[in-house]
């Protein structure tokens, strides 16, 4: 009985331990600034 308690504690452990391992990295990026485009004024005409 004792040792089916202590194997299912390891099983226990090393499953906790699996899912909690998989932590991800946050990455930020900055964005490019976006520009106006040219408006049509008619100074050339």
């Amino acid at each position: 009985m004792s040792s089916t308690k202590i194997l299912l504690s390891l099983c226990l452990v090393a499953f906790v331990a699996a899912c909690a391992g998989a932590k991800e990295d946050v990455v930020y990026v900055d964005e490019p600034a976006v520009t106006v485009e040219p408006t049509y004024t008619n100074k050339y005409q």
